[in-house]
């Protein structure tokens, strides 16, 4: 089975986005079955415990879907690069991508 996760905080515009995009993408791309929750990012300390990279991070087991050097204590926003520029989460097609290659 694989966990998926999507961190978030409170005031995110992007996490349910999110959150629909990944249950699209996994229901597609992995051939085992997934559960997914989303986890309320209330609080530095959280942060801090979590792989978290700003709002919304995607975990998968444990590890964030899109990689990169910006983990953080900040209750702040997450860009991504998409293929028509930043934006607020992932495309389908990168999020089916990822998925994909994560096995």
């Amino acid at each position: 089975m694989v966990t998926l996760e999507v961190l978030h905080i409170a005031d995110c515009p992007n996490w349910k986005e999110t959150f629909q995009r990944l249950e699209i993408a996994a229901g597609t791309a992995l051939s085992t079955n997934a559960s997914l929750t989303a986890t309320l990012i209330d609080s530095a300390e959280k942060a801090e415990a979590t792989h978290f990279s700003g709002s919304p991070t995607i975990l998968v087991n444990g590890m964030d879907l899109f990689p990169s050097e910006g983990r953080t204590r900040d209750l702040a926003c997450r860009i991504y690069i998409t293929p028509n520029g930043l934006a607020g989460a992932p495309t389908q097609e990168q999020l089916l991508e990822a998925l994909a290659a994560h096995g």
